[in-house]
């Protein structure tokens, strides 16, 4: 058991180097090219922290334990948007961009609803189950959505490429040493995740937690840690278009990559305990939604909207156990 702990313990050092390396790399690629850090944050910076949910899933779908990966994906999901979200408003008012309240929250609940209308059998496979052909439908939307960022960063590019001033303005800047820090940094979150998750499932069985509130909290907030340490090493360097470009764009991920992975490996049952799950993290995004035109300064989550955040999620993590 202490050994467990020490491990765990190295799981997060490794976490928050990875980190420090990871947003390092990318916010040298984004100065270098004037990419905007909230395309950063929703590609390069969110499959990189989202590795660890994706390996789970694999591994997980293989051994048919797939109330594993659904209650992973929606409970990572919530973690975002209410752990991750509410402490780095705490620490620090985040400014939500235009695009992510016009595009990415409202892509996220239009998700989140289509996969709780899928595994209940209300459209497709009429049943309590997520199919290998809605699999296949989850991860074209993934596709889709995530064409469109690195369709617009190209666009990007090409037209500074044509500005001498602005490149020469960042030519000290090594693509090279930036790509090898991504690299490092994804290595790092990617062990340092495997060490907590693996030895906190370790903890879990000792103590006799089911498979379902695993994958809902031990699992979630564990896979989430990338995304957790990540946003919050980004706030702290005021890189705060990554941190929200991390969290929202890792929320659809979970659902269309890890979900649509997942079950094209093999269908995934869709229990209706995870209803309430769904439902929250809808009404969670559309919370968040509401804080970009309601109170003091529109398109920002104060530190007191994040508190209300946090305290929700600290009454679902409450509920789960009291159930």
């Amino acid at each position: 058991m202490f050994f467990n702990i020490f491990l765990i313990i190295i799981g997060f050092v490794c976490l928050l180097f990875g980190a420090n390396i990871l947003v390092k790399g990318s916010s040298n690629i984004a100065k270098k090219f004037y990419i905007p850090e909230i395309i950063i944050g929703l590609t390069i910076v969110c499959i990189g922290t989202s590795l660890p949910e994706l390996m789970i899933t694999i591994t997980s779908s293989a051994k048919g334990y797939t109330d594993l990966i659904v209650g992973n994906a929606i409970g990572s999901n919530l973690c975002n948007l209410l752990l991750i979200l509410g402490l780095i408003s705490m620490i620090k008012p985040m400014i939500i961009d235009e695009e992510v309240k016009k595009i990415h929250i409202p892509v996220s609940i239009i998700v989140t609803i289509l996969v709780l209308l899928l595994g209940n059998g209300i459209i497709g496979n009429a049943s309590e189950s997520i199919s290998r052909v809605e699999g296949l439908v989850l991860l074209i939307v993934f596709i889709v959505y995530f064409s469109f960022p690195i369709y617009t960063t190209i666009k990007d590019i090409l037209k500074t490429e044509g500005n001498k001033k602005k490149v020469n303005a960042h030519k000290d800047i090594s693509i090279i040493k930036a790509v090898l820090y991504i690299l490092i940094g994804i290595v790092g979150l990617k062990f340092g995740s495997d060490f907590v998750v693996d030895n906190a499932i370790v903890i879990a069985n000792y103590f006799g937690i089911s498979e379902k509130i695993t994958g809902l909290t031990i699992i979630a907030v564990g896979t989430a840690l990338p995304e957790l340490i990540t946003s919050i090493v980004a706030t702290m360097k005021k890189e705060e278009g990554l941190a929200i470009g991390n969290l929202i764009g890792s929320c659809i991920l979970n659902l269309c990559l890890i979900l649509g992975v997942g079950a094209i490996i093999r269908p995934l049952n869709f229990s209706l305990d995870f209803n309430f799950s769904f439902i929250l993290s809808t009404l969670s995004l559309l919370l968040l939604w509401l804080f970009c035109y309601v109170g003091k300064g529109k398109n920002r989550v104060s530190r007191i909207e994040g508190g209300i955040l946090f305290s929700l999620y600290a009454l679902y993590m409450a509920s789960l156990f009291i159930t």
